[in-house]
């Protein structure tokens, strides 16, 4: 039972022992347990050596008296994690040694291709519980193997300090529900931006691992299953990378409210003529290009309410059209 804190069989016998009748002596645990003097001299060094037992003068030689249970056992559990953790870490170190001389030796390692949108469903999975330091996607519409409704694992790994980065293309949010599922991510954590299209739909995991679909699952017009390749650390995984950055410093950052909501405030003007939550909110959508009716639709108000207020923000910015909303609301920094 005791064997992960580091002590033998034989040892947690002798200390059950002692936990029991609270301290003996050598000849007691020789009598009590059947074994030899030297033997249990021996195992009661090494349980003091650990600090499972504490030494007492007597009368009748040195006596053993138990530690407490959750005060010796605590740091050789603690020590044992550690060690497991320095040997998981070990172990995927080997393993991506491994899978390096793999395929310095096989190209075709560098790209596994998968088929299936359960296979690609679990390979998404598992490789966002693997994560240590971040997700990065791209999210465009109509989803091969995981819809973005689906995505339960983010939100465990937000809570776990896992950084998610997420670039939603023009249709994507204009999907019914989206805008309500994305301003859920963000107020657990996501950072997201949008831009007008994306060139691919694609995950990279700390930059080390990529999963873009191949196929969408329909060729001619006859369904099919879909594929998706796994990219590995190559020169194609940088471009991808290097991709992902292109793309997100051209995004246009998202913004909710509180409630994640647009607010029909009489006026929303923020302290010092900075801009409300609910018209920074407003705001990033239709920078990302998302049209009036959609807008409304997926925040639950009137069209009439949404060009009321982007009409506000374009008197309030000076501009006439929505360009020049777009352009002074970058000179102003409304949308850092």
């Amino acid at each position: 039972m005791l064997e992960i804190a580091g002590i033998g069989a034989a040892e947690e016998r002798v200390y059950r022992h002692l936990v029991e009748v609270r301290g003996a002596g050598v000849d007691e645990i020789v009598q009590r347990l059947h074994i030899r003097e030297r033997e249990a001299a021996s195992l009661l060094s090494s349980l003091h050596d650990k600090g499972l037992v504490g030494r007492l003068p007597g009368d009748g030689g040195m006596r053993y008296v138990p530690v407490p249970p959750d005060v010796a056992l605590q740091p050789l559990l603690s020590r044992g994690q550690e060690a497991l953790e320095w040997a998981r870490r070990g172990v995927e170190q080997l393993a991506e040694e491994y899978r390096a001389g793999g395929r310095r030796h096989d190209a075709g390692q560098l790209v596994e291709v998968i088929t299936g949108a359960g296979a690609i469903r679990q390979q998404l999975r598992q490789l966002a519980y693997g994560a240590r330091s971040d997700l990065r996607w791209f999210c465009k519409a109509d989803p091969v193997a995981l819809r973005a409704q689906d995505n339960d694992e983010e939100f465990e790994l937000l809570a776990q300090g896992i950084r998610y980065e997420a670039i939603y293309e023009r249709d994507c949010l204009e999907q019914p529900g989206m805008v309500d599922n994305v301003a859920q991510g963000i107020r657990a954590g996501e950072v997201a931006r949008a831009t007008s299209a994306l060139p691919v739909r694609m995950v990279i995991v700390d930059g080390s691992v990529a999963v873009c679909p191949l196929m969408p699952g329909s060729t001619t017009g006859v369904r099919g299953e879909p594929t998706a390749a796994i990219i590995r650390s190559s020169t194609l995984l940088d471009a991808l990378v290097a991709l992902f950055d292109m793309q997100w410093a051209a995004g246009t950052p998202l913004h909710v409210t509180e409630a994640g909501e647009l607010a029909d405030f009489a006026d929303g003007m923020g302290p010092g003529g900075s801009l409300a939550d609910d018209e920074r909110y407003l705001l990033s959508l239709v920078v990302a290009g998302v049209t009036d009716k959609a807008i409304a639709t997926q925040l639950r108000v009137s069209h009439r309410t949404v060009q009321r207020r982007i009409t506000a923000l374009m008197q309030r910015a000076g501009a006439t059209t929505r360009t020049q909303l777009v352009w002074q609301a970058a000179r102003r920094d409304w949308l850092p």
